[in-house]
């Protein structure tokens, strides 16, 4: 029997995603809705509890707005907004980090898909603080370079207008992904988040610095290298990259490298004293649609990479 799918805020760039590699599925009914009722609550109520699983591609109170129209106790909810991310009764749509979060998504109801900015900060921080290499007080500092996607139709349209401003983002340290950030890794206090966004569509960079002299254990790049390849061992959408691999891009990250991919590089480099973590990958991939995709095939029983680019 095929799995019915309603992708509600079809419209945007993650539900436009979502919808581009869900639909030559053969697994799949993709429920529409009618473009001039797209915003028509008892047309999307119809919908939402018609699905097995909807997709919630809207800003928050949008989201939450849907949520609230579910009364089908069956329909099970994959929500991209910031709305639920931080939720009680939400399991959090990054697999990779534990057992348990994998299972929290198997066996859920209701999935927070993370942040792009959280998916690259995270991926970073989770496992050194589950680990016991990072303080949970730990000052930490974070810079995200992002495509102009990631903010959705309207600085898309911002970014590729001839006369546009100039975006400035994350000044005020009141972004958004910051609650998520500390909230899921564990940390007691907000880090220092810096994001940019840069003159490409799709793509970014998340990096995290340590001082080794701050853990809670003796590091260098090397056994950094090895813990985070030991830790995501055997995990298809994350990739631990050798150590040096950077040469191969002329010793540079670059915020576009994987454009249009859905799995995540991470780089480690430095030396014995400061050594720079670094996660490289789509803001519309692993950052939103992509991961959104990989919870949707964990929730039905699929393979996690069916229907996704690695």
């Amino acid at each position: 029997m095929k799995t019915k799918v309603f992708i509600d805020g079809s419209e945007g760039t993650t539900g436009l995603r979502i919808h581009e590699r869900l639909d030559n599925r053969d697994d799949i009914e993709l429920l529409t809705i009618a473009p001039e009722l797209r915003k028509d609550p008892a047309e999307r109520s119809r919908l939402i509890n018609s699905s097995d699983i909807t997709f919630l591609c809207l800003p928050d109170s949008a989201a939450r707005e849907a949520v609230a129209l579910v009364t089908n106790p069956n329909v099970r909810i994959i929500d991209a907004s910031t709305a639920h991310r931080t939720e009680a009764g939400w399991a959090y749509g990054f697999p990779e980090l534990s057992a348990k979060h994998r299972e929290a998504i198997r066996t859920g109801k209701r999935i927070a898909n993370p942040g792009c900015h959280a998916s690259g900060f995270i991926s970073l921080v989770y496992p050194l603080i589950a680990g016991g290499i990072l303080p949970a007080d730990y000052p930490v500092a974070s810079f995200s370079l992002t495509g102009y996607s990631g903010g959705g139709k309207k600085m898309i349209a911002q970014y590729e207008a001839s006369d546009r401003d100039a975006e400035l983002d994350g000044l005020s340290q009141q972004h958004k992904h910051l609650k998520e950030m500390r909230l899921i890794t564990g940390l007691s206090r907000a880090p220092l988040f810096t994001p940019i966004v840069s003159d490409y569509y799709s793509g970014m960079v998340v990096n995290v610095p340590l001082y080794t002299d701050l853990l809670n254990t003796t590091q260098t790049p090397e056994s950094l290298q090895a813990f985070f390849a030991d830790y995501y061992a055997n995990e298809p959408f994350v990739k631990v990259m050798p150590l040096g691999s950077e040469s191969e891009m002329s010793g540079f990250l670059s915020g576009n490298h994987l454009s249009g991919y859905d799995g995540m590089q991470i780089y480690i480099t430095g030396n014995e004293n400061r050594i720079q973590l670094s996660s490289v990958f789509d803001n519309l991939g692993k950052g939103a649609s992509g991961a959104a995709i990989q919870c949707f095939n964990i929730m039905t029983g699929c393979d996690e990479t069916k229907g996704l680019n690695l």
